[in-house]
């Protein structure tokens, strides 16, 4: 089973998918989403971007949020 990775091309206005195997240090490239083809994708990878950012990580709430991006690209 393969987890997902989310990344924004801010410049593109997309997201990028990726996937790595569990135990695995290899990542693949899937795709690339238009932010005009899926705006709810694309604002949860923001918003998970900014967590990862973020000086104060709360590692709880950033899993949450990517499990939500992964039920949202898998929908």
């Amino acid at each position: 089973m393969s987890n997902f990775l989310f990344a924004i091309d801010e410049k593109a206005e997309a997201v990028l998918v990726s996937a790595s195997p569990k135990g695995s240090t290899q990542i693949k490239f899937i795709e690339r989403i238009a932010r005009k083809q899926n705006e709810v994708l694309f604002q949860a990878v923001v918003t998970l971007t900014c967590m990862a950012k973020s000086a104060d990580l709360d590692e709880k709430i950033f899993k949450a949020m990517d499990k939500v991006c992964q039920l949202l690209y898998g929908k």
